[in-house]
């Protein structure tokens, strides 16, 4: 990732820091040296960096896997994908009756109906699970959860006459067990196992994100949506100080619950608690749900299937006031937009922000971003913006926005990484971990070829080559993150953070990408072999 040396046979490291990259006789240059040759048959790459994930995922794994997709846990386990409800509430009921607390709450995560044609769980599908225990699934989008009575119950839910946009009532006037957004999930979600802070992982899951990140390649990764409690700041920098935590994480404060003040205060004071191993002090705020769900803000013609518009997170006002302030206090923010309509008050709200707080270097970021036109991304240019695209969505959901969701054509513009970079935009792609699974190379295959499950090629004139997907895996995110200085590319002068892999990337193919082979990675010079994480 360094265009004046793109290949180069040694680099040489002292105290964690690159020193230098080129020949052994070029390096020997700075004095004497130890020449370290485990990795001579091997290929390094600047460590990967994941712009969107949340570390909550190394803690899910403790609760019950109710994903479609096979997926692999921190220990190397494959998980068998679940294809239909049936299966859900079989592997639901095992693991209610291997339970010794009667009482003990049960939860599960990585539900997606949309992948059941559409037919949503209700309370009555969990009550099946139990009737005296409640039970709680949180969605694969991480924006729906379905409970049963019994946390309906516990949560004083359970009663006709609920109004409240994230709560559908069935026939019978009472709620149907789906609950959508985080006014209704967190409140509720307290009754079935997620009783922390829905978004935060906790010591054991905080290390076993590590060793997902090791499987990966990933040496410097986000934790998107952090609260960030006194009690969960102090944890991380404990975890992610100890001599074998093997990532850099970057935790960016939620903005939900908080009055701009409150926020922008607490951002600071996280600023000044900022390690090497765990940057703080960035805002995430969320402008709408997802589209999979039916939550994402739609401009005309709206969905599809004719389903009604999603959920505003946040008011035009209170996004103006954090815009405002982060600019003026020189904090980066991250915005998750989904839908066009949510994109377009981010962009209008910006403008109008930088207007009062010039920024000529702000790299204030849509995450997400699925659905923007290319007048929207011409827009983020002029605007000084940066974008992290969800790539994987092509692959995980595609066919149900090309079926059911957005129709073929705004289906095939979904997560347009070409036309970002033809307008200049700063562009990271990502896996927002745990809603796809953590590995940037399958990314990078993603946003190469734009497969959906079914084979189908979703958007072909939105590829882009090889070259583009790895720099959107290293240097494009680093710069989003504002650690493009630092890491992103083997030169002199940065962290010596390396992704070791069996395969030369640049050698692979379009089809090939994602099957490059991790033997693990190299942080702050501390070497990481996934065999052994």
């Amino acid at each position: 990732m360094n265009p004046a040396r793109p290949a180069v046979t040694h680099v040489a490291v002292q105290d964690g820091q690159i020193i230098g990259a080129g020949t052994l006789e070029e390096l020997e240059g700075w004095g004497d040296y130890t020449l370290d040759t485990q990795f001579a048959q091997k290929v390094l790459m600047p460590g990967l960096v994941e712009g969107h994930a949340h570390t909550m995922e190394g803690t899910l794994w403790r609760y019950t896997f109710c994903g479609y997709f096979d997926r692999m846990d921190p220990d190397g386990k494959v998980w068998d994908g679940l294809k239909n409800k049936d299966a859900v509430l079989a592997r639901l009921k095992a693991a209610e009756q291997s339970r010794e607390d009667p009482d003990a709450p049960l939860p599960g995560w990585q539900l997606d109906p949309i992948y059941f044609n559409n037919e949503r769980v209700t309370r009555a599908d969990l009550d099946q699970v139990s009737t005296t225990r409640p039970v709680g699934v949180l969605h694969a989008s991480g924006h729906i959860m379905n409970v049963n009575s019994k946390a309906l119950e516990l949560a004083g839910l359970l009663k006709p006459g609920v109004n409240h946009p994230g709560v559908p009532l069935g026939d019978d006037g009472l709620p149907t067990g789906e609950l959508k957004g985080p006014d209704i999930m967190t409140p509720v979600g307290a009754h079935v196992g997620f009783n922390r802070d829905m978004l935060a992982c906790d010591e054991r899951g905080l290390r076993d994100f590590g060793r997902l990140c090791v499987r990966a390649g990933v040496t410097t990764v986000t934790d998107l949506a952090a609260r960030m409690s006194d009690d969960v700041a102090d944890m991380m920098i404990k975890v992610t100080g100890e001599p074998k935590f093997p990532a850099r994480v970057m935790a960016l404060r939620f903005f939900h619950g908080l009055t701009t003040e409150e926020l922008i205060e607490h951002a600071i004071s996280l600023r000044n608690r900022s390690t090497d191993r765990l940057r703080l002090g960035a805002i995430k705020v969320v402008a709408d749900g997802s589209i999979q769900g039916f939550s994402a803000r739609m401009r005309a013609p709206g969905y599809y299937n004719g389903a009604p518009n999603g959920l505003w997170y946040i008011t035009p006002e209170h996004m103006l006031t954090i815009y405002e302030k982060a600019l003026e206090h020189g904090l980066l923010v991250h915005t998750h937009t989904n839908g066009d309509q949510a994109t377009q008050l981010a962009l209008e709200t910006l403008e109008k922000a930088l207007q009062k707080h010039p920024a000529r270097d702000h790299r204030f970021t849509l995450q997400h971003c699925q659905l923007a036109d290319a007048a929207q991304f011409r827009q983020m240019a002029k605007l000084g913006m940066c974008v992290n695209l969800f790539a994987n969505h092509h692959f995980y959901w595609g066919d149900e926005h090309y079926a059911l969701t957005v129709g073929p054509e705004r289906a095939e513009r979904m997560n347009a990484c070409r036309t970002a970079l033809d307008n200049a935009i700063p562009m990271g792609i990502h896996s927002d971990a745990p809603i796809t699974p953590l590995g940037p190379l399958f990314t990078a295959w993603c946003a190469v070829n734009r497969l959906t499950a079914s084979g189908r090629v979703l958007g072909e004139s939105e590829r882009i080559t090889i070259p583009e997907a790895l720099h959107a895996i290293t240097l494009g995110a680093a710069y989003t993150l504002k650690l493009d200085g630092e890491i992103g590319s083997i030169e002199a002068g940065k962290r010596a953070d390396f992704a070791v892999l069996e395969d030369d990337p640049t050698e692979a193919t379009a089809d090939s990408i994602k099957d490059v082979r991790v033997w693990g990675t190299v942080q702050a010079g501390r070497v990481f072999a996934a065999a052994d994480v």
